[in-house]
């Protein structure tokens, strides 16, 4: 098995956890209220934000041209359409900027974006594993979910640009970024790989429950 193959044998629990939380069911039934959806996206503009900010770090350690190409593209939004659907979801929802602005990142979204910047600055390899769920991930729950049909709209609009053949190819090249990287470093490094892996995909489920119970600081 490859190097990623192993990561996500060993995410399995974390995958099939939120393919079946109930944020992601309800958003297919079309039972998801609204809020939560809107509190989701909210604390993913934060996310994405830094999201594209490591792709950025991550290219300036690679040497690989056609791999700095991609996360450059990656960091500037050019090779999918999330973006503009992010757009698109705020100008629906009236989600505006002073509200974005008067909304604190969730404690998840901060623990999440702050493990992501520990690996990178630990070694670039961790660094491209921690980043690498955010794609498997929501890829393969846009596949699952695209022939399903939400009766929302907004609803069916996340869940298909998931399951595009852009964020597909996307997908693989991290996938194939992170095996290449972890064929160069030593097999301390790998484990370390794994296990940065297995805790994004843990922040990735706590992503969904924070929507869902809206969690904010205690303080």
């Amino acid at each position: 098995m490859t190097l990623t193959e192993n990561m996500r044998t060993a995410a399995d629990e974390l995958f099939t956890a939120s393919f079946n939380h109930p944020f992601i069911t309800e958003l297919t039934t079309g039972n998801l209220p609204m809020d939560r959806f809107r509190f989701y996206l909210k604390q993913d503009a934060y996310y994405l934000k830094e999201f594209s900010r490591l792709h950025h770090l991550l290219a300036l350690q690679l040497a690989e041209p056609a791999d700095v190409k991609f996360l450059e593209a990656e960091a500037n939004g050019l090779n999918n359409s999330e973006q503009d659907v992010r757009k698109e979801f705020f100008q629906q929802l009236q989600i505006t900027t002073d509200e974005l602005t008067n909304t604190p990142m969730a404690p998840n979204t901060y623990n999440y974006v702050t493990h992501m910047e520990h690996e990178l600055a630990t070694n670039p390899a961790q660094g491209a594993a921690a980043l690498l769920p955010c794609y498997w991930l929501y890829n393969q729950i846009g596949e699952r979910l695209v022939q399903q049909s939400s009766p929302i709209k907004i609803y069916q609009q996340f869940i298909d640009t998931y399951a595009s053949p852009e964020f597909t190819v996307a997908t693989n090249t991290m996938i194939d970024i992170v095996d290449r990287l972890g064929e160069e470093t030593t097999s301390v490094v790998q484990s370390e790989m794994i296990t940065a892996f297995l805790r994004s995909s843990y922040f990735e489920l706590n992503f969904w429950q924070t929507a869902y119970d809206e969690t904010t600081w205690p303080f």
